[in-house]
């Protein structure tokens, strides 16, 4: 098989398997789908976090193409609790320059689409894609080396061009 056929069998493969799964959970029931019938339909989460109640935080990542980061949150019997997508606004203000941590963060955006550090400021930033109605746009989260929040930055995706060929 030369290499163009092939790339296309994988790429046709991939595309098939992306499609088995569900992009936003419709379909599940909250107290009733279980934390299996949620990974079946909608793949493996990109982070799992664990409560000290036992309750379990599944991260299910879009980006950067979808810009969304759904969380499914199980009880400690396993079942759905909720299913809810994080990366909105409401959810952005809640996070608190000087206040929050980066667990924080973590804990309620997920993990970011990208990362880096500005060695002149010392800072981590941690990069989120989102939409909001139909404009394309980043969070930008800096933490100073303490893990404390310092920056938070909502603004529209500047690798975006907009119709007429201007940003």
């Amino acid at each position: 098989m030369n290499g163009a056929l092939f790339r296309a069998a994988v790429a046709g493969l991939l595309a098939l398997a992306a499609g088995c799964a569900s992009f936003d959970g419709r379909g599940l029931a909250p107290g009733r789908s279980s934390g299996a019938e949620v990974e079946a339909l909608m793949g493996l989460p990109a982070q799992r976090l664990e409560r000290p109640d036992g309750t379990k935080l599944l991260y299910f990542t879009r980006q950067p193409a979808g810009r969304a980061m759904y969380v499914a949150t199980l009880g400690p019997d396993g079942l759905l609790r909720s299913l809810e997508q994080r990366l909105v606004r409401e959810q952005f203000e809640k996070i608190v320059a000087g206040a929050w941590t980066r667990d924080q963060v973590r804990e309620l955006l997920g993990p970011p689409w990208m990362t880096g550090y500005f060695p002149r400021q010392k800072r981590e930033w941690w990069e989120y894609k989102f939409a909001e109605f139909s404009e394309k746009r980043v969070l930008w989260v800096q933490f100073s080396d303490d893990g404390v929040v310092r920056e938070v930055m909502n603004m529209r995706d500047p690798e975006e061009v907009r119709p007429g060929g201007t940003q």
